[in-house]
């Protein structure tokens, strides 16, 4: 019994020793066994994952641990949430542990999402972790109709390992509402101003978390009759914004909005209309403020003019749908006015016309704003410039022709510009008549106007053409035809020609006439001292006179036609031997208008006389030694006459002296 017991034993220490030896060869990696793996930690609402490693031996592999971070989210009040709204902002906390799943401090956490759903704070979006590993930070919704899912990567660096963790959210639109628009005061007189007020509300507290920006609106501010802040975030959940009235003259309703706020909100503000301050006179058409009285319209005169007025505030602001009144003053002035009242448009602008009678007068219209009168005084009205009533026709008796000289070379030349002729005409009560009106001209000798219109139109009642001497050089009488010629013929003397101008309204033609020498360039007759026969050739003899006297003498010189050299004519004493001259005087030949035979200037020509035409000039001539005498001397000269042109004509002379 005894030795049987003892062999149990023995084989029973066999079998244990074999289990330890398996045991020890597992435990060593022996036996070709696969490799273990290691999962790190997950935080709360997310997964964290660290590095892997391998370990060999003769028994398998193994996979050390690795630092992990794990990503969390909690709501205000502290508890785990992933619902993110614009009222419901979260905090993200992300846990940093080493291989050993010890708190990591200090760490720098990097953390991103979609910035289209959510933003943090602070904005670069990394924070440390404390002593307990955790990194702390906040997220609110990017904004107020932010909506959908998204994901916060919380990234860090363990021991030269970069490590990251993850944590799906969902982003809630936020719903808000606008509280009462109010206005204070709800009513404001014109140019005055209210304070705006309006709540965003998260149900039915203000809403804090975040600015709104608030969209403000009115069909004034449109208008621009009215300033208002088109944007203005919120204050604490309150907006507060001013409007200020800029001539309205209605109710306004204003209109408050914002994205992310379910509904706008509105209110109407009540604003009493501006009070007219004055009525402007604006102008009159025709500019001239002159019309013509009634049946003597055309040719660019009205019967008609148009008078503007404006109504306007005590800050000149126009005024829109004010009544104006229109009378004439004086009350009886013999015109029209078409509208006796109308109504201001949105410019303040109203507009009347008034019709000439048949009187020529002047008038003024006045405008009246009816019941604008206070404390008894009279409505606020004001008076037009005054307007003219004419005939506008030009009248015979103040149709005036001149020329600019009367005496021009041209007889045997050719010039363009020889002289201007000018016109001037007014109407029958004397004044100037409207510009464009036409006038004719017409001569019998040489050309007047210009290639594109033989005449001229006025400007204030005055225009002027050109007259210059060329063919024909002989008039014929009653050619051309003329409204002049056609009552009085024209002047018949040679080298004087006859302009005619005239002007028509188709029934009435006025006209006047003037005449122009066109003088010769040689001198053919000189008279002396009145004589009425002309010096003969050759040298004159002035006779003998004492040395200590003096000569003086007058001479007329004439052309071929007897009549006046050109003006601005050079007439002096050249070629003086043994003498003294005094200056001639004039030294030039003036302007020279036809004259009758008892020299009555007739500048028409109709009463030319028959007499010779020239200017008289005066000469003193004496001897050289007029004390000092020492026998008998005679002074010679020549009087020379020297055209514009250049043509010359001298007249010798010779004077005696003896001595006393």
């Amino acid at each position: 019994m005894n030795h049987f017991k003892n062999a149990s034993a023995a084989r029973h220490g066999v079998r244990v020793a074999g289990l330890l030896m398996a045991l020890v060869l597992t435990a060593c990696g022996g036996g070709g066994g696969n490799p273990g793996t290691t999962t790190g930690s997950t935080g709360s609402g997310g997964t964290g994952t660290g590095g892997t490693g391998t370990g060999t031996g003769t028994g398998g592999t193994t996979t050390p641990a690795a630092p992990t971070v794990s990503v969390g989210f909690t709501n205000a009040a502290g508890a785990s949430s992933n619902a993110l709204t614009g009222a419901t902002p979260l905090t993200v906390k992300a846990t940093v542990l080493d291989a050993d799943k010890k708190p990591v401090p200090n760490a720098i956490v990097t953390f991103a999402t979609d910035n289209t759903l959510a933003v943090f704070s602070p904005t670069a979006g990394t924070a440390l972790t404390d002593v307990n590993g955790v990194a702390t930070i906040s997220m609110r919704a990017a904004s107020l109709a932010a909506g959908g899912a998204g994901t916060v990567t919380a990234t860090s660096s363990v021991a030269g390992t970069t490590v990251s963790g993850t944590a799906n959210y969902s982003v809630g639109a936020t719903t808000l509402t606008f509280g009462t628009l109010s206005a204070s005061p709800a009513s404001i007189q014109a140019y005055g101003s209210t304070v705006l007020s309006v709540d965003v509300l998260n149900g039915s507290s203000k809403y804090t978390d975040q600015q709104v920006n608030v969209s403000f609106s009115s069909a004034c501010v449109t208008a621009g009759k009215a300033t208002l802040a088109a944007t203005v975030p919120t204050n604490n959940g309150t907006v507060q914004t001013v409007y200020r009235d800029k001539g309205c003259a209605n109710n306004d309703t204003i209109t408050v909005s914002a994205a992310g706020v379910a509904r706008s909100a509105s209110t109407t503000l009540t604003i009493a209309p501006p009070a007219a301050a004055s009525v402007q006179f604006v102008g009159a058409t025709p500019t001239s403020q002159s019309i013509v009285v009634r049946g003597n319209g055309g040719n660019g005169r009205t019967e008609t003019a148009i008078l503007t007025y404006k109504v306007v505030d005590i800050f000149g602001n126009p005024l829109a749908g004010q009544r104006v009144d229109f009378t004439p003053v004086p009350a009886n002035a013999d015109v029209v006015i078409n509208k006796a009242s109308d109504t201001t448009d949105a410019t303040g602008s109203v507009v009347t016309t008034v019709n000439s009678g048949s009187t020529p007068m002047s008038f003024r219209v006045q405008a009246t704003l009816k019941g604008t009168g206070t404390n008894g005084g009279p409505d606020i009205s004001t008076l037009s410039d005054s307007i003219v009533v004419t005939t506008g026709l030009p009248a015979q008796r103040a149709f005036s022709l001149s020329s600019g000289s009367f005496n021009v070379e041209g007889w045997s030349v050719d010039n363009p510009s020889a002289t201007t002729v000018q016109v001037m005409v007014a109407d029958a009560f004397g004044n100037p008549v409207p510009d464009g009106t036409p006038v004719v001209f017409q001569t019998n000798m040489g050309a007047v106007g210009s290639s594109d219109k033989g005449g001229c139109n006025t400007v204030n009642g005055v225009c002027s053409v050109a007259f210059r001497t060329q063919a024909p050089r002989v008039a014929i009488p009653g050619t051309p035809a003329t409204p002049c010629n056609a009552v009085t013929p024209d002047a018949t003397r040679p080298g004087l020609a006859t302009i005619c101008a005239s002007s028509t309204d188709g029934t009435n033609t006025v006209y006047a006439r003037t005449s122009i020498f066109m003088s010769g360039s040689a001198v053919k007759y000189v008279y002396m001292d009145g004589n009425t026969t002309p010096l003969a050739g050759g040298t004159v003899d002035l006779g003998t006179l004492p040395s200590s006297a003096t000569k003086s003498f007058r001479l007329q010189f004439n052309d071929v036609n007897n009549n006046p050299m050109p003006a601005n004519s050079t007439v002096a004493i050249t070629a003086l031997l043994n003498g003294t001259a005094a200056p001639v005087t004039p030294a030039t030949v003036p302007n020279v208008a036809p004259h009758t035979n008892s020299a009555v200037d007739d500048p028409t020509g109709l009463t030319v006389g028959s007499i010779p035409q020239g200017y008289t000039h005066l000469f003193s001539v004496g001897s050289a030694n007029p004390t000092n005498c020492t026998g008998p001397s005679t002074a010679t000269f020549n009087v020379t006459v020297t055209t514009p042109a250049g043509s010359v004509t001298s007249i010798p002379f010779k004077l005696s002296f003896t001595c006393p």
